[in-house]
């Protein structure tokens, strides 16, 4: 089975530098996870007005208010089948701050849009289109686009003036031998709202397929993209 990541980008998808390939080129299929761990340079959040939209986002996992300089962090990266037959990637970042924060989000591909599809926190109640682009470092880039709310029976588009647009970077240094990722959440009105940027080595486990630890699974899973 091929990547997600790979079935979208397509020929760009040889354009990547080896090691970020490895990492955005596996599947369910492959019995592997990759768990990555370093330390986030800086996280940094906006002006204090922001602040608000911060502390909503941490009752889902979604983004949260604290700052600081050397925070250790991890990111986990399972691979599974949901209970709607979608090839589905975690991407579980953990950050030491005074109290520990969690920044989960669930990518699957939308076979009819032909666009991947992040879902946001714990209960997937946010969907988000993101764009993929190689860059010039052999790095990829998310960018994220519309997004919508779900919740039981109601769905709507969510107006981008009461959230933000994220823009992710992640690249292989060669003279560090490390991985290195940079993130911004921006709102066209509001300005920067949330950010971090760091590095890390990643490590490979074996996981055999169906065998995805329960706490790296939603509590909620949301058929509408």
């Amino acid at each position: 089975m091929t990547s997600i990541y790979q079935q979208l980008l397509g020929t760009d998808f040889a354009r990547l530098h080896p090691q970020i390939q490895r990492r955005f080129g596996f599947s369910s299929a492959d019995g592997v996870a990759c768990i990555g761990r370093g330390v986030m340079h800086e996280v940094w959040h906006g002006a204090p007005y922001t602040l608000p939209f911060l502390y909503v986002g941490t009752w889902r996992r979604i983004m949260f208010p604290e700052q600081g300089r050397a925070i250790p962090f991890t990111i986990e990266n399972y691979a599974y089948v949901d209970r709607y037959g979608r090839e589905t990637i975690t991407w579980l970042r953990t950050f030491q701050t005074q109290r520990q924060r969690r920044f989960d989000a669930y990518m699957i591909l939308d076979q009819e849009r032909q666009c991947v599809v992040d879902y946001l926190g714990t209960h997937q109640h946010l969907a988000v289109d993101v764009d993929l682009t190689v860059d010039k470092r052999g790095g990829i880039r998310l960018r994220s686009g519309e997004q919508r709310f779900y919740e039981g029976i109601i769905g709507f588009r969510f107006p981008l003036f009461f959230s933000g647009i994220a823009d992710v970077c992640e690249w292989y240094d060669e003279d560090q031998g490390r991985f290195r990722i940079e993130v911004c959440v921006s709102n066209r009105r509001w300005g920067p709202l949330f950010g971090y940027h760091g590095s890390f080595s990643a490590h490979w486990l074996s996981v055999q397929p169906g065998s995805v630890p329960a706490n790296a699974r939603p509590q909620r899973e949301e058929r509408r993209g």
